[in-house]
């Protein structure tokens, strides 16, 4: 064909490009099924059960009901001295000796443990020589005193004794110059020398007293410094006696577990004497009763088929995890064989039993600020959660303000599981109601 020759016009439509297709395996009715498909899926799920599938056997169900509510409070209470005393070492040592068992009963002034401390018994040995030693060095100035004092008798008693001879001669001579015996001379010359011996006694006398005076207050001073050394001698002895820890009261010793052989600082604790004629019981109290709970509230003990009256003593002011701490003590007499550390149930009356309507303590779940719970349906079959107003909460009782009806049935226990659930759908038989009126 040239190059100049037209194209066939099939050519040029792409008409000889078409082929026939063979038939369509798929039935029409197929097809139908694919478009109906999400039609019928939209159906299951509409008619499928509702709500999350629990077994019935691992739930329990109780009864809303109306009665006597109780305004009660049950605390687990942990048992305490009231007293305690603790025993802390003022001295520091090696043990020597241990006297006592952790548990024993104490009298006061028993020895405890003996430490040893070489350095104290040095300080006392050290004392005791320094006091010695100024203890001599007092006896020799009380020595010289008395010395001094017995010299200066002896000397004023001579010069007394010159003054009166003295005195005695000028009178001689004053009544001899009288009659013309002696010359007026002699007389003038012994009324001076008596002048002389009087002057010489008096100022005898001022020197002793002086001396006398000085020696008394070095004396004196004396006696402060072996008074002070003796004091500070009492107070290293003391110390040294502090090596043997005594009971500082009557009790049971608790938490001792000294060694022999071991070494202890001063201020470290050695143990605690308990007093055990006066208890105190400690407990946890939640947050949510904290305005209820307040020093003087009545409680009660029961032990040994006895019920004994308790009362708050005093509660905590700050609240720490969501818990707060309280102490009740016996009103009277406590139960005989009590020890520390043991744990008792104790009652706590918040206010008088009062008609109202009450489900069991457990009942409920938090949701938010409020709470709900898991209703029965009447064909037994779903659980629906629903919000309900609940008022005071007892030991065994939670009080119903609304959203509940008496009679209606309501899962008791954990409910966490289940949480983001509305509606729970039971398999089986549920479990027999838990709650029972309360007497």
């Amino acid at each position: 064909m040239s190059a100049h020759q037209p194209l066939p016009l099939h050519a040029l439509s792409g008409a000889g490009m078409d082929r026939v297709l063979p038939a369509s395996r798929w039935p029409r009715w197929r097809r139908a099924a694919w478009l109906l498909l999400p039609a019928v899926a939209i159906l299951a799920w509409a008619l499928a059960p509702e709500g999350l599938r629990v077994p019935a056997e691992t739930l329990q169900l109780a009864a809303v009901q109306q009665g006597p509510f109780r305004d009660d409070l049950a605390l687990r209470a942990q048992l305490r001295p009231q007293h305690q005393l603790m025993i802390d070492a003022t001295e520091g040592g090696r043990v020597e000796a241990v006297l006592v068992k952790d548990g024993q009963a104490l009298r006061a002034g028993q020895a405890l443990v003996q430490l040893s401390n070489p350095q104290r018994e040095q300080e006392v040995l050290a004392r005791t020589a320094e006091v010695a030693q100024q203890l001599a060095n007092l006896s020799t100035l009380r020595a010289a005193q008395a010395g001094a004092q017995a010299q200066w008798r002896r000397e004023l008693a001579q010069r007394r004794h010159e003054l009166a001879l003295a005195g005695e001669e000028a009178e001689r001579l004053q009544a001899l110059a009288a009659q013309g015996f002696v010359s007026p001379l002699a007389e003038r010359t012994a009324r001076r020398q008596a002048e002389l011996q009087r002057q010489l006694l008096l100022q005898a006398e001022q020197d002793s007293q002086a001396e006398l005076q000085v020696r008394a207050q070095t004396v004196s001073e004396m006696e402060r410094a072996v008074q002070g050394l003796s004091a500070g001698l009492t107070l290293v002895r003391q110390a040294a006696e502090r090596l043997t820890v005594r009971a500082p009261a009557d009790g049971q010793l608790s938490g001792f577990s000294l060694q022999p052989g071991s070494v202890i600082r001063p201020g470290e604790r050695l143990g605690r004497i308990d007093d055990l004629r006066s208890w105190l019981l400690s407990a946890e109290v939640d947050e949510f009763y904290d305005a209820r709970i307040q020093p003087g509230l009545g409680a009660q003990l029961l032990q040994g088929g006895k019920t004994w009256p308790l009362v708050l003593r005093e509660r905590q002011a700050t609240v720490q995890q969501g818990r707060f701490k309280v102490e009740f003590a016996f009103v009277g007499d406590a139960p005989e064989g009590l020890r520390p550390g043991q744990s008792f149930e104790i009652g706590v009356r918040l206010g008088a039993p009062a008609a109202a309507l009450w489900l069991p303590t457990g009942a409920y779940l938090a949701d938010g600020g409020g709470a709900s719970v898991y209703v029965l349906d009447p064909d037994g079959r779903h659980a629906r959660r629903r919000p309900v107003q609940l008022g005071r909460r007892g030991s065994a009782q939670v009080e119903v303000l609304g959203g509940l009806r008496a009679g209606e049935q309501v899962l008791v226990g954990p409910t966490a599981a289940y949480e983001g659930h509305a509606v729970l759908r039971l398999s089986g038989v549920p479990a027999v109601a838990a709650s029972q009126p309360l007497h």
